[in-house]
């Protein structure tokens, strides 16, 4: 009968853990002046090949590194390194999501003061990665067309907790019957006066766009008042 109060207990200090060490990382990161954006989604969502064109395009202008978690593998690093941009994968195990204690260690020997942006790919899980804060400063997250238009409201606290949504995919659209309008509402039900993009890493539409969003929020980070 004591058995999920321990539960809960334990999975409370778990978090007020990472919150702490999380803010230490932002400490971290505002000192040495990069900005950090991670992208969450479900597995399949097209999250890697969006982050491998948008580090070969900003590759070109700013000085760019990036963090994969996954639960096995270094294929996904191996795929981003092929933009030209330090890349460290961070191998999970069973754990279905990354947290502070993994990106502190994975940011080992890294000098983040030569950095403008650092990426963290988050794994591929819509639950398990709602709960942790990594100290980024915007959380994107990327639904496909292929997923279907409800996946918002399937999955709201991922949605209520990010910045920006992004919906990938979107060459296929009507290939797969994508109810555009259907997604826009149901992701504006959870989190209403979102930004919304819609974005295809084949054609590469939507992709400058998303970036120059990106690019405006960090010039009005550092913006002195």
């Amino acid at each position: 009968m004591t058995a999920q109060p321990r539960i809960v207990e334990v999975r409370q200090k778990v978090l007020r853990r990472n919150d702490v060490l999380a803010g230490e990382l932002r400490d971290r990161f505002r000192e040495a002046g990069v900005y950090v954006v991670s992208l969450v989604s479900s597995p399949g969502s097209g999250k890697t090949a969006f982050l491998e064109k948008i580090l070969t395009m900003m590759g070109r202008q700013a000085r760019i590194a990036a963090l994969v978690g996954d639960l096995a593998t270094d294929n996904d690093a191996v795929r981003l390194a092929r933009a030209g941009v330090p890349v460290r994968q961070i191998v999970t195990g069973t754990v279905c999501h990354l947290d502070a204690v993994m990106v502190q260690s994975a940011l080992e020997g890294w000098k983040l003061a030569e950095l403008d942006y650092l990426f963290i790919e988050n794994v591929g899980n819509l639950v398990c990665p709602s709960s942790y804060d990594l100290g980024e400063n915007l959380r994107v997250v990327l639904m496909s067309v292929t997923e279907g238009e409800d996946k918002p409201l399937k999955y709201p606290t991922i949605f209520n907790g990010a910045d920006i949504a992004v919906v990938t995919k979107i060459d296929i659209a009507a290939a797969v019957e994508f109810d555009w309008n259907a997604a826009r509402a149901n992701i504006q039900a959870v989190r209403p006066e979102m930004e919304i993009f819609r974005v295809s890493a084949r054609s590469g539409e939507g992709l400058t766009e998303w970036l120059a969003s990106v690019e405006s929020r960090r010039a009005a980070k550092n913006r002195p008042g």
